[in-house]
């Protein structure tokens, strides 16, 4: 509990024996619930997720956003925070995420990469997509978005019912964004800067073809909206 809140964390993993003992390591005492979504490892990600005591979920469909939609039906929190499992997120900031969350009576808070202070965490490359995609975003949406791409958010579970989700892949990470903004007089959302570390474990990023397809994701959202009944 964190002043008399409930705290979820969902961590959707898929390999990620390497990073996930050290996200779970530096796991603060306060956080009630941990969700670690296998999305189908063949490495011991699962096994080491479990002996720190998160709760494995196992979704076999493949995707960034299939494993984020899974672990948001088992979160029971008041609070869910979202981590990547290969420990580029810092884990020691989730306190200082759920105080600005609450100093600025936000309902959603995006932890922004930029600037990267650390050069080796962020190639120049995916620097300069992030970028166009965080501008695109900022442009469709009227509202000035650093890091459209982060996936660090820390929210409030009541708003997830507003939220018309249907991405299985990296867009995700886009959409639930969009989805705030667009719902902005129910949904305050806010953004601060946090550390970002370069990730353990295999990129499973292909930056030109996510990148391509999360712009024309992101158009298609805007005009289009969600496909009807789409949810977590």
């Amino acid at each position: 509990m964190y002043k008399d809140l409930k705290i979820t964390v969902v961590i959707p993993c898929l390999n990620e024996e390497q990073g996930i003992e050290q996200v779970m390591r530096r796991m603060p005492a306060f956080v009630d619930q941990v969700i670690v979504v296998d999305n189908g490892s063949t490495d011991r990600t699962p096994d080491i997720a479990r002996s720190f005591g998160a709760e494995v979920i196992r979704e076999d469909v493949r995707g960034y956003g299939r494993a984020y939609r899974r672990g948001f039906q088992y979160a029971t929190g008041d609070i869910i925070v979202t981590l990547d499992g290969d420990h580029s997120y810092p884990v020691d900031a989730i306190s200082y995420l759920i105080e600005a969350l609450l100093h600025l009576n936000a309902d959603f808070l995006n932890a922004s990469r930029f600037p990267v202070r650390n050069r080796n965490a962020m190639s120049f490359k995916h620097k300069f997509g992030n970028m166009m995609l965080s501008l695109a975003m900022s442009i469709l949406y009227l509202r000035w978005v650093r890091d459209s791409q982060s996936g660090m958010w820390v929210f409030r579970r009541a708003i997830l019912p507003y939220l018309s989700l249907e991405s299985d892949g990296m867009s995700f990470s886009e959409e639930i964004k969009a989805e705030a903004l667009k719902h902005r007089r129910r949904i305050r959302f806010e953004e601060i800067p946090v550390q970002y570390s370069s990730r353990l474990g295999e990129i499973k990023l292909n930056p030109w073809r996510d990148g391509a397809y999360n712009l024309w994701f992101l158009i298609k959202k805007r005009f289009t909206g969600a496909r009807k009944g789409a949810s977590i």
